[in-house]
């Protein structure tokens, strides 16, 4: 059996039915949780009941961390809508819509150069609802369900620039964030180079085709490429590099030994308070996460305190990273800076970080609390 909805064994209707009772809590604040929607889930992990639950709930909390419910009311840096190149355009013979990835003029360097790793994931992620929404409109218009798309991952041009370290890194965790939050939504995958138009024409109708991609389709002026659908990018002109024109002053400045990390504590008192912060690094990257204490007055380790951000390694080296959490429950927030995967070099940190308080209300008790932050 597929495990998709109308071909389920009875051990997998009986593992579905387990799985929804099991997550109900968190179905209402997902936009469309059906049957189709759960066995994506259980399929990426094998019906595994405890494995499917864990990975949809990580999905929830980023969700919310991301306000993805909101993501297409969010635009990107300029720097990105004009040079991170792909596109969504036609359909397949299923009526899957077609995303583009065109690799050859993608100025990677560039882009990390010029926009923060967290904004690039976000315009990912965009991308991704995107084309779920897509995916329900055709489910609309065809009257049959629509849940996975075709991707056409254009190569042609690909050198060693786009090897660049960190580049290969940061596309390793957009596949990463692909796979973790929209499971079982590719459909078929084209790696096109040389000699694959035939091939592409056996799933998909010409007219649903650029020209460029040996189709009939064109923008309404002509254009082969169909450039008012898909992003061809190109190399970025200096002027957006953020390293080169921004000069942030920081109010704290750390020095991190190889294989360790530096921790930074703020106590919130009550729920709906801002975390904001902004930081670099000198030389290479640097790992960054927050935790919530399960202990208090001791320093704990990260694997003793609840993870609230995961850690994840940022080339603040290149960028400046910033990013604001919403505080959901109060206790001890820990911001920690991870070196402990170098075991060669130390890493200067500078950083800033702010509390911000929700409302009028919740300042005035600050005031009388006197509560004072960091600690």
């Amino acid at each position: 059996m597929s495990g998709r909805v109308g071909d389920l064994s009875p051990r997998q209707k009986e593992a579905l039915a387990k799985f929804r009772e099991n997550v109900q809590d968190v179905l209402p604040t997902l936009p469309n949780p059906d049957d189709y929607f759960l066995l994506r889930w259980l399929r990426a992990r094998s019906f595994d009941l405890q494995k499917s639950e864990a990975m949809l709930r990580k999905h929830v909390e980023v969700r919310k961390q991301k306000d993805i419910d909101n993501i297409m009311s969010w635009q990107p840096p300029e720097v990105v809508q004009q040079y991170l190149s792909g596109g969504m355009c036609g359909y397949d013979l299923d009526g899957c819509p077609i995303w583009y990835d065109i690799i050859g003029p993608l100025d990677a360097k560039g882009l990390l150069l010029s926009a923060t790793k967290q904004d690039l994931v976000k315009t990912k992620m965009r991308d991704c609802e995107l084309l779920l929404r897509e995916c329900a409109c055709q489910t609309e218009k065809t009257g049959k369900k629509i849940e996975t798309i075709t991707l056409i991952y254009d190569c042609e041009g690909l050198g060693l620039k786009h090897l660049w370290k960190p580049a290969v890194e940061a596309y390793g965790e957009f596949l990463c964030m692909f796979e973790e939050n929209y499971p079982e939504t590719l459909k078929r995958l084209f790696v096109i180079k040389a000699n694959w138009k035939e091939v592409i024409l056996k799933h998909v109708s010409p007219d649903q085709l650029p020209v460029e991609y040996g189709g009939t389709m064109t923008d309404p002026d002509g254009d082969p490429k169909c450039k008012s659908k898909i992003n061809y990018g190109g190399d970025i002109p200096k002027k957006y590099y953020v390293r080169d024109q921004v000069k942030q002053q920081y109010e704290h400045s750390v020095q991190i030994s190889r294989g360790s990390s530096h921790q930074v504590e703020y106590e919130i008192l009550f729920p709906g308070c801002v975390l904001r912060w902004q930081f670099m690094s000198d030389g290479s990257d640097i790992g960054f996460g927050i935790f919530l204490k399960t202990k208090m007055g001791e320093r704990q380790r990260a694997g003793e305190m609840t993870e609230v951000l995961a850690n994840q390694r940022y080339n603040a080296h290149l960028v400046p990273e910033d990013g604001t959490l919403t505080c959901s429950d109060p206790g001890i927030y820990v911001l920690r800076f991870d070196n402990t995967y170098s075991f060669i070099h130390a890493k200067k940190v500078s950083f800033t970080v702010e509390v911000l308080l929700p409302d009028k209300a919740s300042e005035e008790k600050m005031k009388q609390l006197g509560a004072v932050t960091p600690k």
